[in-house]
């Protein structure tokens, strides 16, 4: 059956959703990961594209206003040919695939040329972007009609297509596409019509978006409103009396961090948390991994450590890093849990202890202060003296923590488990976003990701190009190079964790007058 479909080829039509890539339904998903080519429209996110095979082509066919990559004649050939060829393709389209998307000329083309494909639904910009706005389209009170309808009508025209005169006079909610081009005329067809010129109305562009932007108003005013805020593309606009209700139901534009992009510094592999903590609070992610995680470059001090692990009373991990690869170093040589034997074990705080928990390990001890002077203490509290100690970490680390504890009486070995490089991603793209203060806050999780930072974007330039941008770390040592560099730093969690870091850059954020960018001392 596989062998079947790969020489006949298919494709998929997905609904890509209104814009914010979670709102992608999981067959949609699935379809991006089985794919040869992908073919994609301009209102599709680029980040559905990360699900894609690194193997597989990718194929812009988005139209912009003023230009276009294909016309839809030869995105129709473009998906026969392929398909024929034996390949799978998944046809990504804004919205959904049905719903004002040209989805059906291109299943019917499909069809007619006798090639196998599936429609998976998507999340119709219909619904998702005034959901997202705080309106519902319905309600009982309010509104028990809705029409959808396209606003991208050519105002040149002799006569419309649309049948004005059947639902301006009502009551219903009306949705116009693609709206805001052709707003004038939309408006001034509605009010002749018969519609009250007192109807509230919205204008939404970008819906779902961190970029979301409403316009409230009403018939007789909403165009003045709108020349003066310079709005974007694309954008919907929604007409009826359920407008009224977003006054108590905007809940995505509200949150503290809403239409503020967050620079990540930390490491590629260990962002997804940090991520949906910010993605929470509103907060627009995004990575700048000054920092890869890479293993030792000599694994011979740790394997020796781990063939005499009996030998030790206690091991410190420092990182859930440390304990990634001694997990690996473990296995690679033949061994298990068993070889830990009586020892016990110290985690540095609660993601640590939470990697090791996925080894099967409970720590016997976790400090509150989670930095290695919480160690120090809770080390001392269990008593080291004449102890043999095992510390694997990353190369480069601060030494307070062996020194302490030797000083206490303890025997301590100190081995190279993984080691922190400078990180590769495009520089010159977040200095550019720097530059035209695009990035509201940047984070630093770690000591080496300041240094990391600062090297790559112009070392003793930084502090100006920083300078008006909200600086977070993590915890107190972290915050200390950030010192030490000549920035300033605005924001500093209680508890060093990723999930109280997010919520420090939050409540910083409530306390701030205004909803711009730039970052002011509360």
């Amino acid at each position: 059956m596989e062998e079947d479909k790969r020489q006949h080829g298919r494709v998929y039509l997905i609904g890509a959703g209104p814009g914010d890539p979670k709102l992608l339904t999981l067959r949609g998903r699935e379809c991006i990961q089985e794919a040869d080519v992908i073919i994609y429209d301009y209102l599709a996110n680029d980040r559905l594209l990360e699900d894609a095979r690194t193997e597989a082509e990718v194929i812009f066919a988005g139209k912009r206003k003023g230009g276009q990559a294909y016309s839809q004649t030869q995105i129709n050939q473009m998906m026969i040919e392929k398909a024929r060829a034996g390949q799978v393709v998944a046809r990504l389209k804004g919205g959904d695939p049905f719903i004002f998307g040209r989805g059906g000329e291109e299943a019917l083309a499909l069809a007619d040329a006798g090639i196998l494909f599936e429609v998976i639904p998507g999340v119709s910009s219909a619904s998702g972007v005034p959901a997202y706005a705080g309106i519902p389209l319905t309600h009982r009170d309010l509104s028990a009609m809705v029409t959808l309808t396209t606003g991208h009508e050519d105002p040149a025209k002799s006569s419309s297509d649309i049948e004005w005169e059947k639902f301006s006079p009502g009551h219903g909610t009306l949705v116009f596409f693609m709206g805001i081009t052709h707003l004038k005329n939309i408006v001034n067809h509605l009010i002749k019509h018969g519609r009250d010129p007192a109807t509230p109305v919205a204008v939404i562009c970008w819906g779902t978006c961190p970029e979301q932007e409403t316009i409230t108003g009403t018939l007789q005013g909403i165009l003045d409103e709108v020349r003066s805020r310079h709005l974007a593309l694309p954008g919907m606009v929604i007409v009826g009396e359920v407008v009224r209700l977003r006054e108590k139901l905007n809940w995505f534009e509200t949150r503290p961090l809403f239409g503020k992009r967050v620079l990540m510094t930390r490491p590629q592999e260990r962002v997804s948390e940090f991520s949906e903590a910010l993605a929470r609070y509103g907060a627009e992610p995004v990575p700048f991994p000054t920092v890869k995680i890479v293993p030792a470059e000599n694994w011979g001090p740790l394997d020796r450590a781990l063939e005499q692990l009996e030998t030790y009373h206690w091991i410190i991990f420092t990182s859930a890093n440390g304990v990634d690869y001694f997990g690996q170093r473990l296995r690679a040589a033949g061994k298990d849990l068993r070889a830990l034997g009586r020892c016990q074990v110290c985690a540095i705080g609660p993601k640590t202890a939470e990697a090791l928990g996925q080894l099967g390990v409970v720590p016997d001890r976790v400090p509150h202060r989670y930095q290695a002077e919480g160690i120090i203490d809770v080390m001392g509290e269990a008593g080291v003296e004449g102890k043999r100690i095992l510390i694997p970490r990353a190369r480069e680390a601060r030494e307070i923590l062996p020194d302490s504890l030797r000083r206490m009486g303890a025997h301590v070995d100190v081995v190279t488990a993984y080691q922190a490089v400078p990180g590769e991603a495009d520089r010159q793209e977040i200095i550019r976003q720097l530059e035209a203060r695009k990035i509201a806050v940047v984070t630093f999780t770690s000591s080496s990701a300041v240094r990391n930072f600062v090297e790559q974007c112009g070392g003793s330039a930084v502090p100006a190009l920083l300078d008006g941008i909200c600086v977070a770390s993590i915890g107190p040592i972290t915050a200390r190079t950030v010192q030490e560099a000549g920035l300033k730093n605005h924001v500093l969690p209680p508890f060093s964790t990723l999930v109280h870091l997010a919520e420090a850059i939050a409540e910083y954020f409530r306390k701030v007058p205004g909803s711009g960018q730039s970052c002011q001392t509360p």
